[in-house]
C-alpha cells in the first residue's frame, strides 16, 4: 500500500498558476482602458528578468540579473496589455524605458492599498524558490510589506519528481 497520492496526468498546478496570471492580466487590461489606477490603488510586480520574452534595457538586467520590482503608481506612461504581456513606460534614475513583461515571468503581483497580493511559482528552467530580490528602482515609492496577509493568495505546487 502506498502512503503517499499519485501521481496526476492533469497538469492542475500550470493551469491554476496560468489562471492567477491571468488576474494579472485582466487587471493591468482595467487600468488601461480606465486611463490610469483607481483611486488609491497601486502595484508592485516582481518578474524574472531573464525569463523568455522579457525585453528590458540593458542597463536593468546588468543590475538586476534575475529579478526586479517595478512600481505601478504615479509616473508610468504608455500602458499596453494583451493575453500574453504588457508594456509600460518608466522611468529609472530619471531614465525613461520601456519595458516588456509576459505574465509567465511574473512571480509576484501586490496592490498594497487593499492588501492583495498573488505568488506564482517561478516557470520551468529559473530558480525553484522566491529569494530575496532587490527593493523597486523605478522613481516611485519603495515597498510596504502586508504584514496582515489577510487577502493574501500564494500558490506553491511542488511536483513530485
Amino acid at each position: 500500500m502506498s502512503d503517499g497520492l499519485p501521481d496526476s496526468l492533469i497538469p492542475y498546478d500550470e493551469i491554476v498558476q496560468e489562471a492567477l496570471r491571468a488576474v494579472v492580466g485582466r487587471v493591468l487590461g482595467s487600468v488601461s482602458e480606465a486611463g490610469g489606477l483607481p483611486g488609491e490603488h497601486h502595484f508592485y510586480i516582481t518578474f524574472k528578468t531573464q525569463a523568455p520574452g522579457v525585453d528590458i534595457p540593458k542597463r536593468l538586467i546588468e543590475r538586476f540579473p534575475d529579478e526586479m520590482t517595478i512600481v505601478m503608481q504615479n509616473r508610468y506612461w504608455d500602458l499596453v496589455v494583451d493575453d500574453t504581456r504588457f508594456s509600460i513606460g518608466l522611468s529609472f534614475n530619471q531614465v525613461p524605458s520601456k519595458l516588456v513583461i509576459p505574465y509567465s515571468a511574473i512571480t509576484a503581483f501586490q496592490d498594497p492599498a487593499v492588501s492583495f497580493e498573488l505568488r506564482f511559482q517561478a516557470q520551468e528552467g529559473a530558480d525553484e524558490a522566491l529569494g530575496e530580490h532587490d527593493e523597486p528602482e523605478n522613481d516611485g515609492p519603495t515597498a510596504v510589506p502586508i504584514e496582515d496577509g489577510s487577502n493574501v493568495v500564494a500558490v506553491d505546487f511542488k511536483r513530485k519528481k
